[in-house]
């Protein structure tokens, strides 16, 4: 998608600090970390929310979130806990219409987020 920031980091139009990929998803660091630790992971073909990437084939849906919790695992936060979240809609928070997980760690994480 021409017009898509997260398009554009995924085709190294647009700098980013990557923290891995795989052959279908890359993660990078947020460039407004709320915590800590705070990577995105994106599927590397567009789907604008998550229920564009639950209606993907082939298991896109797990591999995001697989490649979330190795985020997690490589950023040492497993241990005492880290937050994957996926915003979706305006109303959510969502700023960038390609689904995308946070993962967060490295701080206790108040309840309700806020």
């Amino acid at each position: 998608m021409s017009d898509c920031l997260f398009c554009a980091i995924v085709a190294g139009e647009i700098p980013a600090t990557i923290v891995s990929e795989t052959p279908r998803t890359i993660a990078f660091r947020d460039i407004n970390p709320q915590a800590p630790v705070h990577v995105l992971v994106v599927p590397r073909e567009h789907h604008p929310d998550l229920g564009a990437l639950v209606a993907a084939p082939d298991g896109l849906l797990h591999d995001v979130v697989a490649h979330a919790h190795q985020v997690a695992l490589a950023e040492g936060v497993t241990t005492d806990g880290y937050r994957v979240v996926f915003n979706t809609g305006p109303h959510a928070g969502q700023s960038v219409a390609h689904v995308h997980a946070h993962v967060l760690g490295g701080r206790p994480m108040a309840w309700p987020p806020g």
